[in-house]
């Protein structure tokens, strides 16, 4: 059996809110994947590895690790700790701080629409799979976040094999394995639970799906300049996840995009140098170019995801804006001062632009137009402890 669905384009060049309607014939493995997500027409059927396909059981046993702390090794914080539903699973912090204390350098990053991206954290070129990255919140130990490196692992699975729930739930999940909880199993499972946090129910997707009052007339007009030449937004984040960083399970492996932008945040040493302590892409390859290279990140739910940048030091999206107004980041005083505006190393998109301030709050509208009320208040979603 095939399943069509329709997919609602808008014309994102030309400003002028054109629509059009593509059909695309969908698998059975593809419809099964639909359903079981329960995706809205307008949004593809992500890709899933085939080596963990998507279970309602790894889902659910996922859900539960998510939220509990014993999953850290000293009980203290769990996956929640720096993804809060509310917040659209990200923290409100510049940057969190782990289980023993430890600072992170990173910001923490909202969840909504994961499974579109490319790639995963804010910079790492060979992170292609959830099962990749999540071995570092669980597993690193520099710096440490749930710290359940070598010698902790496991006290940490014998606690799950001592709950009877868990022990029914990972079999359920995992039904030809009888070996109880393992580091494999619990990666697997989470990453399951993160692949189903989609979010497609803002007012803007209720625009595209051609409710034309969903949307202010500021809105609209944020929507134009948005993606507009001037403003040059949608040069890294289009689509329907507004990221570069994209794909789904219609996606051709020969198309995959891994973009990595330096913005000009950054500009220490008038060569495009960031902070020593996070130098983006180039802190694994040791590329010189690679400088400040760091991943555009969905814009999904950017109204609750602040601050923003991958070190969370910009507060606003007004001077986010203002920070890509000006085509980089001036810091006149201090260890990181340096102009930005003039980083050999920024993207040749970050050329600066003039902008009023009814323009900068049209936009600011329109990125409040992607908030989805009705993803951060999905029980779905929510902490399954605090429903027993």
């Amino acid at each position: 059996m095939k399943y069509i669905f329709a997919v609602v384009i808008v014309a994102m060049l030309s400003a002028c809110n054109q629509s059009s309607t593509t059909t695309v014939e969908e698998s059975v493995q593809q419809e099964t994947l639909r359903e079981l997500l329960d995706l809205p027409e307008h949004m593809a059927v992500p890709a899933i590895p085939d080596f963990n396909p998507l279970t309602r059981e790894k889902i659910e046993l996922g859900r539960f690790l998510f939220y509990d702390k014993r999953l850290s090794a000293n009980q203290t914080q769990s996956c929640e700790s720096c993804h809060d539903q509310q917040l659209a699973f990200s923290d409100g912090l510049e940057v969190p701080t782990g289980s023993t204390g430890h600072q992170l350098t990173r910001n923490s990053q909202g969840l909504a629409n994961v499974v579109y991206h490319s790639t995963f954290t804010w910079s790492n070129d060979t992170f292609l799979e959830l099962e990749d990255q999540l071995n570092v919140p669980i597993r690193a130990d520099n710096p440490i976040e749930l710290g359940v490196t070598d010698s902790e692992l496991e006290e940490v699975l014998a606690r799950f094999d001592a709950d009877p729930a868990y022990v029914e739930m990972f079999a359920n999940a995992f039904p030809q394995s009888d070996t109880g909880a393992t580091i494999n199993k619990i990666i697997f499972s989470l990453a399951s639970f993160v692949r189903t946090m989609i979010s497609a129910g803002s007012a803007y997707d209720q625009y595209l799906l051609g409710d034309k009052t969903a949307l202010t007339e500021q809105q609209k007009l944020g929507f134009q300049l948005f993606n507009g030449e001037r403003f040059e937004c949608f040069h890294c984040h289009t689509g329907a996840n507004f990221s570069v960083s994209y794909r789904d399970s219609n996606t051709n492996s020969g198309n995959i995009q891994f973009p990595f932008f330096n913005n000009g945040l950054y500009n220490v040493d008038g060569e495009g140098s960031y902070p020593a302590s996070d130098q983006g892409l180039y802190d694994l390859t040791l590329n010189e170019a690679d400088k400040g290279l760091f991943r555009p990140q969905s814009l999904r739910n950017i109204e609750l995801t602040a601050p923003y940048m991958h070190d969370g030091s910009i507060a606003t999206l007004r001077e986010v804006i203002e920070h890509y107004a000006r085509g980089g980041r001036l810091i006149e005083y201090g260890e990181n001062a340096g102009d930005g505006n003039l980083s050999p190393l920024k993207s040749g998109l970050i050329l600066g632009f003039v902008a009023s301030d009814e323009e900068i709050d049209a936009v600011i509208a329109f990125l409040e137009s992607l908030t989805d009320y009705e993803f951060i208040n999905n029980p779905k979603f929510s902490n399954p402890f605090e429903e027993q």
